[in-house]
Formats: C-alpha cells, structure tokens, sequence
C-alpha cells in the first residue's frame, strides 16, 4: 500500500487527541473495535465481509462505532500495530480500500492466504508453543487444548521476548504450553502459518489438541517454574 495515503487520510481526523474512553488510548480503543468487527461482530454489525475476510474501509468507516475515526486512523493503526494483526489492499477491481484480520476469527473465512505446513519441509518447527493462563492449566492438562468458538488454536515459534516473535499469543499470558507439531501432523492435524507469522491449526476432529502433544508447560510469571504435564 502507497504509505504516503497514510499522510493524506481521506478525512480529517474527528473527535480530539489521543485520551478518550476512560482514557485509554485512542489508537488502542480502534484496534480493538477493528479486531472485534473483523474476526467475530460484522455481520451482526450489519457490515459485509467478503469469503477471503476483507472489509471496505469506508464502510466500516461509515458504521456508527468508526464515525469518529478517519481513513488516516485506520492506516495508522495497521502500520504500527506490533502484532501486524491486520491487512490493507487496495480491491484488485475498483482500488478501494479494504482491511482484514489475519488471524482469530471466530466466522469461516474461506480464504486467509494461509500456508499449509508440511511434515518434513524448512518452515515445519519441531515445536510451537500456546499462551494461556494459569487458571485454565488443570482443564488444559486433562482435556488439552481447544479452539473454543475460534476457527483455529494460535501458536507461536516462541516465547514473546525472543527473537522473531511478534504474535501468536498474549503478553498477559502466564502460562506455555508447547506442543510437538511433527507429532500432531503425523496423526493427520493440520497447520498453518498467517501471513503474520502465527502458527494456526483448527485441533482434531473436536477442535483440540490433545495432551499427548505436550513437550513441556511453563508456568510464565512471576517467575519461570516448569509445571508437571500429569
């Protein structure tokens, strides 16, 4: 995407600086809003989305949530979320603009430009691991882990605070679970990497992954300890 239409914006920015809602910041209150609209909330907002996840941004723009943010904002937020949780295209037919999620969609999404990982090749890791909490540890310890109303479980390649590793789980997360993905794709589970480097499979036939995949658990805060798989 041209960065200079950042610049120009299409309209002027509305309604003040950066502190609104209860003070938190501007740019954070529209990531927000983006990632709700375009993973789970479009169709009950009313707003159509296309089989591949894109949006027009004008008419996300135009919904009474967006009305007080601009073009500009949109692209801002997407060049400089950490993440690179979304995507801007110009339509391949009109030059529109549109804007999608990469990642955690709880609608089908026919087609994310995902690649499919293949046991063997160089983009296979021998292990990937899953941020959650410390709360959930007993039910992921028993039953594993489960994509719940999401359409598929995020990995990363890593620890946040290691090289390379911009998304694929929380910075809150207080608990790792890493899973042997040579494993899994031997027993015929899917996986595939985003376009923003997040590991995703959709689980078994149930929509998990089972406890027999587990290498290891960490416990994440206030100090790392090494949690026992049973």
């Amino acid at each position: 995407m041209d960065a200079s239409r950042a610049g120009r914006g299409g309209k002027r920015r509305r309604g003040g600086g950066r502190g609104s809602r209860g003070g938190e910041d501007r740019d954070v209150c529209l990531s927000k809003s983006m990632s709700y609209t375009l993973r789970h909330g479009a169709s009950r907002m009313g707003l159509q989305m296309g089989t591949d996840g894109f949006l027009f941004v004008e008419e996300l723009l135009a919904h009474p949530q967006f009305r007080s943010y601009s073009q500009g904002d949109v692209e801002r937020v997407v060049a400089t979320n950490d993440k690179q949780r979304f995507k801007l295209r110009s339509h391949p037919e009109d030059g529109r603009l549109q804007i999608r999620a990469n990642q955690g969609h709880s609608v089908q999404v026919m087609d994310l430009e995902l690649k499919h990982v293949m046991a063997g090749s160089p983009d296979c890791p021998a292990e990937a691991v899953h941020g959650s909490y410390l709360r959930n540890w007993s039910s992921i310890q028993q039953q594993g882990l489960s994509r719940m109303r999401r359409t598929h479980i995020h990995l990363a390649c890593g620890l946040p605070e290691e090289d390379g590793v911009i998304s694929g789980m929380r910075k809150d997360c207080d608990l790792a679970v890493f899973i042997d993905v040579p494993k899994a794709l031997a027993d015929g589970i899917e996986f595939f990497w985003s376009e923003n480097g997040v590991l995703l499979t959709a689980g078994d036939a149930e929509g998990k992954l089972l406890p027999k995949y587990f290498t290891r658990a960490l416990r994440l805060r206030p100090t790392k300890c090494v949690l026992p798989l049973q």
